[in-house]
């Protein structure tokens, strides 16, 4: 059997991506894990994986123009293929243009589609002669920027509406880039000092955060989950704006504490070292194998607090009551575009429909607070009716509740003006991903 290159990797990966609707990064990593691909050939098969996603429509865009016929009368593979080829002239500079045809025209071939070859060869080569090409700003601005940045018309129009054209714009063109690799310090087995030293001598570099000094950004690694450090349970990996969560809902060594939407279960450990595994904190998530995922993290962190229940946030019947209920609720994932570009081309985001879900689930979450217990609210996305609207409306519609402000570590600042209890987190801005928090106080 002929051994895949780095680019059949790539063109099996989309492919999989945008006939099954699988995820972007599961898919990359299952094909890799099963690959015999050298170092320098994975790398090269991700660019390519993840620089047609992150550029789709631009590039979408740059074959319809030069095309004899319409983009959806192309056969999928081919028109896969077209993208990879037009990713490579236009965004990877580091390879020909010779090779980025003429590999493109091999695979064609080798594919199955050899009576596509010529179309492939006369399209690419065309391309590669021109410079990229755009919509008019004139004509549309929203137009204009949903092919530059490869994002939905409906979301530029959200994010410019919504948070402003500057905001909306570093929006944008953060997309494209690399978001950060975080990690926690598991402040039950070392500090943080002692996980920097230790990581470097696997060959990982790692420094503090501006705003925690328990999340750590690493660099020089790939494989998190092979690290010694990683297996011994020092650390695990969770975003800083997840870290910042956890941070202002601040739960204390000895409290009840619900995290009602807990899987993976990221925001479950941090709040439990935050505790210093003392006290009592139930994790709950809808499903039994994202539940499964819980209690594998916690067990590898050494974190014995935790207990795991298999349930629905918006109706779970308990008497428990709780100083602080974390609910981080189901969204659309506006904010982690970057991490999972193929949400950009989902037909249905649920942007109607999740508010009201959300909302369900966060006064529910509310009657298992005490009184002068914390609530906090959170989302992954960027789009206001999932989050401020939300925030604001539980206030409106729940006396017994009222905001909490919210102390922003030294040096932070809101990306637009926003209630003091309320903080939008922006990837350009923050350096995190797309976040929005939210605290309420049970009076």
């Amino acid at each position: 059997m002929r051994e895949k290159t780095a680019r059949q990797t790539a063109l099996e990966g989309l492919l999989r991506v945008e006939k099954d609707k699988a995820y972007s990064n599961l898919t990359l990593d299952t094909l890799l894990r099963n690959s015999w691909l050298s170092e320098r050939d994975q790398r090269l098969a991700a660019m390519l994986f993840y620089g047609v996603l992150e550029h789709q429509m631009l590039l979408d865009y740059n074959i319809a123009v030069r095309a004899n016929r319409p983009l959806e009368e192309i056969d999928r593979t081919v028109r896969v293929l077209l993208r990879m080829g037009l990713f490579q002239l236009y965004q990877a500079d580091s390879i020909p243009t010779t090779a980025a045809v003429n590999e493109t025209v091999k695979l064609c071939k080798d594919n199955g589609h050899p009576a596509a070859s010529g179309f492939v060869n006369a399209l690419l080569r065309k391309a590669a002669a021109e410079p990229v090409r755009y919509p008019d700003p004139k004509k549309g601005r929203n137009k204009h920027y949903a092919v530059r940045y490869s994002c939905p018309e409906p979301i530029v129009r959200l994010w410019r509406e919504s948070y402003g054209d500057d905001n909306a714009l570093g929006l944008l063109q953060s997309l494209a880039d690399r978001p950060p690799l975080y990690v926690r310090v598991n402040t039950l087995k070392n500090t943080a000092a002692e996980l920097i030293v230790r990581l470097a001598q696997e060959g990982v570099h790692a420094a503090p955060s501006l705003w925690d000094e328990n999340a750590l950004t690493l660099t020089g690694t790939r494989a998190v989950e092979k690290l010694t450090a990683f297996r011994e349970g020092r650390f695990h990996v969770q975003d800083l704006a997840s870290q910042l969560c956890c941070r202002f809902l601040a739960p204390q060594a000895g409290e009840v504490v619900l995290d009602a939407c807990a899987a993976p279960g990221g925001k479950s450990f941090t709040c439990a070292e935050y505790m210093n595994n003392r006290g009592r904190l139930v994790a709950c998530d809808l499903y039994e194998a994202r539940v499964g995922l819980i209690r594998q993290g916690a067990q590898r962190l050494g974190i014995g607090m935790i207990e795991t229940q298999t349930a629905d946030a918006a109706v779970w019947d308990s008497d428990l009551q709780a100083d602080r209920v974390l609910c981080d609720v189901p969204c659309s994932g506006l904010g982690i575009l970057r991490r999972k570009p193929e949400l950009r081309y989902k037909d249905d985001l649920g942007l109607d429909e999740l508010p009201a879900i959300q909302y369900r689930i966060l006064c529910h979450a509310a009657t298992f607070v005490k009184h002068g217990g914390m609530l906090l609210y959170s989302t992954c996305t960027l789009h206001p009716r999932e989050n401020n609207d939300n925030a604001r409306r539980f206030l409106a519609e729940h006396e017994e509740f009222m905001a909490c402000p919210l102390k922003l570590p030294d040096g932070m600042t809101r990306a637009f003006e926003e209630h003091d209890n309320e903080l939008t987190l922006m990837p350009p801005q923050h350096q995190t991903d797309g976040f929005f928090i939210s605290l309420f106080q049970r009076k």
